[in-house]
């Protein structure tokens, strides 16, 4: 055992005794999370607003301060971006992580001297707790790779802006400095393609220990070590027993991964996103995430069944129960307050609290990242008809994520037309168009050749009736959801079609 490795289990232990001391109190660690956040912020223009200084308790904050999603904030987020401060919280926000938005271009999240941190130590400790857990440490000797965006910064009225990973860059700590790959110039290659070849170029011949990334995105490395060296990843790295991954469900990806890699390795999953970092997976042979309570997040749920009702309840840590869908309000020392993150969680265990992302409460696909919602495909569907002789008669969305042969995945558009277009390629080129422009991410992995192009299918005349039907849910106040994050549809559309 090296020093390295000696002394990391060291720490891992003293940080694993931190971690169970506000586990084991977590509506005590709530509260004074509460208190600090309008403590701070009461002097901000919100917090005058919103009459924090004369908040007595929890109930009072939520009869004051409504639930908001991006766009309902968007009116102070906008005054922090022109380089006011103490708006939504004191002071200017160091950063501004820049993300893909849901009706009105991007969003700008800020991030905090206070808030940025808690990033970087969620990281660090999701890493210490499995140390602490498998008793596992060697690979802290190895080369380790984490899977990002560029580092490179731009500026808006003072303050740096860019996607989280990228300035997640700027802090990674001494002692890994060493170990980390791929090379600050690699990391700043922005054409994915080269990027990754790049990476292969230098990671291919290291003792690599640790890959870290989004799963989608790690999968085409990996393809591109084993057709470079035409053996198993596992044999190309021996001791590379370390995969983290947050953003996606893994379970999709976990066969092909162990057959790139010749073996099954140990994973630890993330719930980290630009407003915060939620959680990690503490434990190995425990299902769910340990949720952060003490990392100046405070959080209320919403049941998800009730979200849309008027006066829906919210609830706090020491309300939850278990496997129910919660949508995740977060407020936060980067100044977001009750702010509906568009996630939905179940917990797992209520000692510890721990959870899993179950969704979103809105119909999406995410199945690599993506993070479409049904505005987006609608919008496309719009903008690609606009001013053609095209009729829709009802359509929806699927990812496919395992296509024949050697094919790229890609998006599974099942339309049923009332006046087709003269030419299916050039429509379902225009509709894959709007949807880049919509969305950051899915153009992302378009031009990453991660996911090919739309495709689009045909469904047959009351196609999309006759699944209503059978599933009990033709006519009535029943909607067909224009997008699902898995097949279960396209499935029920397929067998439609092979009828007709």
């Amino acid at each position: 055992m090296s020093v390295k490795s000696f002394a990391a289990k060291i720490f891992a232990s003293y940080v694993r005794h931190q971690i169970d001391s506000w586990a084991n109190e977590p509506v005590k660690t709530q509260k004074r999370v509460f208190e600090q956040l309008l403590k701070k912020a009461a002097n901000t223009e919100f917090g005058r607003d919103h009459g924090f200084q004369n908040i007595s308790g929890y109930r009072e904050y939520a009869a004051r301060v409504p639930v908001r999603d991006y766009e309902e904030l968007k009116p102070y987020v906008e005054k922090v971006v022109a380089g006011e401060k103490d708006i939504l919280w004191p002071g200017k926000p160091l950063y501004f992580a820049k993300t893909s938005g849901t009706t009105s271009g991007a969003k700008y999240i800020p991030l905090t001297k206070e808030s940025m941190p808690t990033h970087i130590d969620a990281a660090r400790n999701a890493i210490l707790c499995y140390i602490n857990d498998t008793g596992k440490a060697d690979f802290v000797d190895g080369k380790m790779i984490f899977l990002q965006g560029s580092p490179e910064l731009d500026e808006k009225n003072g303050i740096k802006l860019g996607r989280l990973s990228g300035i997640a860059a700027h802090y990674v700590p001494g002692y890994l400095q060493r170990n980390r790959m791929p090379s600050w110039e690699t990391n700043t290659i922005e054409d994915w393609e080269t990027k990754v070849e790049a990476v292969v170029d230098e990671t291919i011949k290291e003792d690599m220990t640790v890959i870290s990334g989004i799963p989608s995105w790690v999968q085409m490395y990996f393809e591109r070590l084993q057709a470079r060296a035409g053996k198993k990843v596992g044999d190309i790295f021996p001791n590379f027993n370390l995969f983290i991954y947050g953003g996606v469900n893994f379970e999709p990806y976990r066969a092909k991964f162990e057959s790139l890699i010749g073996r099954k390795v140990d994973s630890i999953e993330l719930f980290p996103a630009s407003e915060g970092f939620f959680a990690f997976q503490d434990r190995q042979d425990e299902k769910g995430m340990l949720l952060q309570l003490d990392s100046g997040i405070f959080y209320e749920f919403i049941k998800a069944e009730e979200f849309y009702s008027e006066n829906s309840r919210r609830y706090t840590i020491g309300e939850v129960e278990l496997d129910v869908n919660y949508v995740m309000i977060i407020s936060t020392t980067a100044g977001l307050w009750a702010y509906n993150l568009g996630d939905t969680v179940q917990f797992t265990s209520l000692a510890p609290y721990r959870v899993i992302v179950s969704g979103r409460i809105k119909h999406f696909i995410s199945a690599f990242g993506e993070h479409v919602i049904a505005k987006e495909v609608e919008q496309a569907m719009q903008e690609a008809t606009l001013g053609t002789g095209i009729q829709i008669s009802e359509f929806t969305v699927a990812p496919q994520i395992t296509p024949e042969g050697d094919q790229l995945p890609y998006h599974e558009w099942f339309i049923e037309f009332e006046e087709e277009p003269e030419d299916l390629n050039t429509f379902a080129s225009a509709l894959d168009k709007s949807l880049q422009q919509q969305n950051s991410y899915y153009l992302d992995l378009i031009e990453g050749k991660i996911l090919q192009p739309l495709k689009i299918s045909r469904v047959p005349a009351n196609g999309f009736q006759q699944y209503m039907k059978s599933i009990g849910k033709l006519g009535g106040q029943n909607k067909l959801p224009r997008l699902s994050n898995d097949r279960k549809i396209a499935d029920a559309l397929e067998n439609i079609q092979n009828r007709k």
